[in-house]
């Protein structure tokens, strides 16, 4: 495993890019399986979170990054998954669920899984509706969630960008939200919500940002229809 080169090597100049300002490391658990459920302002959050927790951290990615055909995209498979980063088909439904098993089992070694709950980056710097996935997994594994809020990487790298401007950002971890394990077909429609809005209301409360009652996912595809409404009558 390649993570902790990357982290090592490459990290003191991310660190020197993008000055990360940590706080509440020891809310992160030392051993054992946690969720560190985080929103998502830009693509260098997901570098934020290996160069500044102690610990490695697992995520999922896009499947179209394990997808890509020639020299290339065995590159990026390669990459990818040398620091800990797995495919998941965001289409959702039963096409997510092989990803939410090798989280559980990833949790379940005793490891750290990170995943933003928004489930998408945001459009405009707001906090949107967390999806469950992490309530899930949380309560099937009884492991705590860890709610991180990350400030700042949106005016560094807004979007459409691809190389961050120099600047400062912070990384604030919460105090873990103790989750007690239960039985996967006693787990509710409501048990999910519950936890879920708990962990999207304390990274609102860290992070500061409005919260918007809605999906990301829907709102891009909204904008983008308008977007493409508007070309259609230039």
């Amino acid at each position: 495993m390649l993570y902790w080169f990357f982290v090592k090597g490459l990290g003191p100049i991310a660190h020197h890019r993008l000055s990360p300002a940590v706080s509440g490391l020891n809310n992160v658990p030392r051993e054992g399986g946690a969720i560190i459920a985080a929103n998502h302002l830009a693509v260098i959050d997901d570098a934020l979170i290996p160069i500044t927790c102690p610990r490695m951290v697992h995520f999922m990615g896009k499947a179209e990054y394990f997808e890509g055909k020639g020299l290339k995209g065995k590159f990026k498979k390669w990459w990818f998954t040398s620091v800990g980063v797995f495919p998941v088909d965001r289409s959702g439904g039963s096409k997510s669920l092989g990803a939410l098993k090798h989280a559980r089992e990833i949790i379940e070694d005793g490891h750290l899984f990170g995943i933003h709950i928004e489930g998408t980056r945001s459009p405009d710097g707001r906090l949107y509706k967390g999806h469950t996935g992490a309530a899930r997994l949380a309560l099937e594994t009884g492991c705590p969630i860890v709610p991180t809020a990350i400030i700042g990487s949106d005016k560094l790298q807004p979007i459409g960008t691809s190389i961050p401007k120099k600047g400062k950002t912070k990384v604030l971890y919460g105090k873990p939200i103790e989750v007690a394990k239960k039985p996967a077909d006693e787990i509710t429609h409501d048990d999910l919500r519950s936890l879920t809005d708990r962990v999207s209301a304390a990274i609102q409360k860290m992070s500061g940002q409005e919260f918007v009652n809605e999906y990301a996912q829907k709102v891009k595809a909204e904008l983008k229809a308008q977007q493409a409404a508007e070309e259609a009558e230039k």
